[in-house]
């Protein structure tokens, strides 16, 4: 599919701003288009690989792909399940609030917003790093990171100000050309059988639980960021009801067969006894899995077209999460939990453009403190604020799975005819994702690159919004 074929998808929104809610008929390949380019496929593809290869279990790294897929489709099960008794987008707000009561899902809004904004703001570290050191590999000036990332923010601001449909259409041309360059490099390193040829090694048990299999799962997962946000987009959906469990289940099974899939052509290109070392040798800066495979194979023309779609995919990455974001807030204001200017829509561009702008000063501010600590971009910013993320993520799924579980049990007519989505499904999610927190929490300073005593703190500021949440929520008033 080209780029254009995938613009052409992408529905037409209208608004009824004077109502104040936000409007329209986003189809499932637009939403899924939305929340498949905020988990930056290339970007995963070119830095949590290495990670989960080099520090955890090498040649096996595609399968901790597959078990985060397998514990998130567990969720999405009865995410799904739940969604036609959920008539907001709300996203994890509203689906806590109605199976463990307001002032769980308050908490779980807090938690929400610090994650995306820890996510987001990390985004923008990185973008300021690669810019920079993509600048220099062609000869150009040495710039500061801050200087990047401000300008990545400013065209950030101005495209989630204005109408839905023009970040959707931006996002859709930019992963396309993603999946494209990936697609077409896997498919070269098959077809040349790589270094040793074509194998299944990756998948058998003595490979994959070589190592740290944990390390390689908590770096999946940490790529699937963004994928639950289809709900968030539920009142600019077009049939919500069928729209969003079709967008929610297709985002998670496209992004772990893409990413799997991925993974394995590079242990293939490396061969299996010698991509763990390439790995390393990423991560200690002597190399890079991606980019050096991408010459390699696409030749050196390819390899500048990855590294200039690398940059391109933190931007679709960043503009997405800015979206959920402002939709999040949107939300909570028309709840009146948030001050109610933040529910205005814009009477042309029909989108939560106050709530936009918020959220714009509010990465501004974060960013221009870590610029005046002079915080490395990529361990300091990125790790950090990843690490932060990724715990987060992990509580709300975590929080809303069990919501789901708690709705149906209180509901048993409802889910007679689909007891296994409804009971079932949500409580192996519950199973899967405590392992999960095991292995986030376990391995936590891999993630921030910090003392323990910093990762600790960090790790703690999501339960500690959760906390807070809790004991500030009200009962929410009619808006």
């Amino acid at each position: 599919m080209t780029a254009s074929n995938l613009q052409d998808r992408f529905q037409d929104i209208g608004a009824t701003p004077a109502s104040g809610e936000l409007r329209g008929s986003l189809g499932v390949s637009g939403i899924a288009l939305m929340v498949l380019a905020a988990a930056a496929p290339l970007t995963v593809i070119g830095g949590n690989i290495p990670l989960g290869m080099g520090l955890g279990n090498g040649a096996g790294a595609p399968m901790g792909f597959i078990i985060a897929s397998a514990v998130l489709f567990l969720f999405s099960m009865g995410f799904v399940a739940m969604t036609p008794h959920v008539n907001e987008a709300g996203a994890f707000f509203s689906y806590v609030s109605k199976g463990l009561g307001h002032r769980a899902g308050m908490g779980v809004a807090l938690v929400a917003l610090v994650t995306y904004t820890a996510i987001q703001v990390g985004i923008y570290g990185y973008m300021g790093w690669a810019v920079n050191d993509t600048v220099k590999a062609y000869g150009g000036p040495e710039v500061p990171w801050p200087v990047y990332a401000f300008a990545t923010l400013a065209l950030v601001a101005w495209l989630g100000y204005r109408h839905i449909s023009l970040s959707a259409r931006v996002l859709g041309i930019a992963l396309a050309c993603e999946v494209l360059v990936v697609v077409a490099m896997s498919t070269m390193i098959f077809v040349s059988g790589g270094a040793s040829g074509i194998n299944i090694q990756s998948f058998k048990p003595s490979v994959f639980l070589e190592g740290s299999l944990g390390v390689a799962v908590l770096f999946a997962l940490t790529g699937f960021i963004g994928f639950e946000a289809t709900a968030v987009f539920r009142d600019e959906a077009r049939e919500p009801a069928r729209t969003i469990p079709r967008a929610t289940y297709l985002s998670v099974l496209l992004l772990g067969s893409f990413y799997a899939l991925a993974c394995w052509a590079l242990v293939i290109a490396e061969g299996v006894d010698h991509v763990k070392a390439a790995a390393n040798q990423t991560l200690e800066g002597k190399g890079n899995l991606l980019l050096d495979n991408a010459q390699t194979y696409l030749g050196p023309i390819g390899r500048d077209i990855v590294n200039v779609l690398l940059i391109s995919s933190l931007f679709a990455c960043v503009l997405s999460f800015h979206n959920v974001l402002a939709r999040y807030q949107h939300v909570l204001a028309r709840k009146r939990l948030l001050p109610q200017a933040l529910g205005r829509v814009h009477p042309r561009h029909a989108s939560p453009h106050l709530s936009s702008l918020v959220q714009t000063i509010t990465a501004a501010l974060i960013i221009a403190i870590f610029a005046l600590l002079r915080l490395d971009p990529l361990v300091s910013v990125f790790g950090s604020m990843a690490g932060v993320a990724t715990v987060g993520m992990v509580l709300l799924l975590f929080a809303t799975s069990a919501a789901v579980y708690v709705f149906f049990s209180r509901h048993h007519a409802l889910a007679r005819n689909d007891v296994f989505r409804c009971r079932i499904a949500p409580a192996l999610a519950l199973l899967g994702l405590l392992g999960c927190a095991t292995l986030v929490l376990s391995n936590f300073t891999l993630l921030t690159g910090g003392s323990v005593a910093l990762s600790a703190l960090l790790a703690a500021l999501p339960f500690v919004a959760c906390l807070i949440g809790m004991l500030r929520g009200q009962a929410p008033l009619n808006s």
